[in-house]
């Protein structure tokens, strides 16, 4: 996809993920539209020229609100990046259930929310890209966020049923699985912190901009898959061929260095 000209809708813009996307597709050429829940951190980001709509995007009223205006101010939205979420270290056989239902909301139902208010309006045009921003916990579950991991197991299918569902209607989805991310993300979860040995890891880090880079190349190139850095293809793999092997690993991490009960 030519990205210059085209109409970006993304949520969760304020920081991280979302405001490295924002820049990056602004660069390409791309008139933003930015929502988040602070005006001040949206300002930050979007500067003088994206359309700027703070709200929570769990609330159906700001949902609306943001593709009404989108549509209203641009005439169009060309792409879609499901960016917000959060996480949740917390084992799942005892996670307090507002905090799961809280979870799968964010994760998983409000981007659900936003694709069906977008469908439309992009079947009308017969074009348009929607992408939401996974996570390689959701190619394969990691013990300290199994519950994270099964919001972005769940985002990752809907993708990929998406695709073809609106095939034929000339719209393409595109899921990205970034591997850490330096970003608040562990400073900001409902509850929870990782293994010690999580934060100390450096193995798969990248920046936000690093990301945001990954994902607008994918968009212009037609990718179905993103996984970033490179070296996440090669955990796939190993947990692909051999499951059991990286269970066990991944269980001693857990069992090792368990977060704080």
């Amino acid at each position: 996809m030519e990205l210059s000209a085209k109409v970006v809708l993304i949520t969760g813009a304020s920081r991280g993920i979302g405001a490295a996307c924002a820049a990056a597709f602004r660069k390409g050429g791309a008139r933003l539209s930015l929502t988040a829940r602070s005006q001040d951190l949206l300002r930050a980001v979007g500067g003088e020229d994206a359309l700027l709509t703070a709200g929570d995007i769990t609330d159906p009223a700001v949902r609306r609100r943001v593709v009404e205006g989108t549509i209203k101010r641009y005439g169009a939205i060309d792409v879609l990046v499901n960016n917000a979420g959060i996480g949740l270290y917390a084992p799942s056989w005892r996670a307090p259930m507002e905090d799961a239902r809280a979870l799968f909301e964010l994760n998983v139902f409000a981007p659900l929310a936003m694709t069906q208010l977008v469908a439309p309006h992009m079947r009308q045009r017969r074009s348009g890209l929607i992408v939401n921003i996974g996570s390689i916990a959701g190619r394969m579950p990691l013990p300290w966020l199994s519950l994270y991991s099964a919001t972005k197991y769940a985002l990752g299918a809907m993708t990929e049923g998406l695709r073809m569902e609106l095939r034929q209607d000339g719209i393409r989805t595109m899921i990205v699985c970034p591997g850490y991310v330096k970003t608040g993300f562990q400073d900001h979860v409902l509850a929870g912190k990782p293994p010690e040995q999580m934060r100390r890891s450096r193995k798969l880090a990248i920046t936000a901009e690093a990301c945001a880079e990954a994902v607008v190349k994918g968009a212009e190139r037609d990718a179905r898959t993103v996984v970033t850095p490179a070296i996440g293809w090669g955990l796939i793999a190993l947990q692909r061929l051999f499951p059991v092997l990286m269970e066990w690993q991944l269980a001693r991490i857990y069992e090792n260095q368990e977060p704080e009960r």
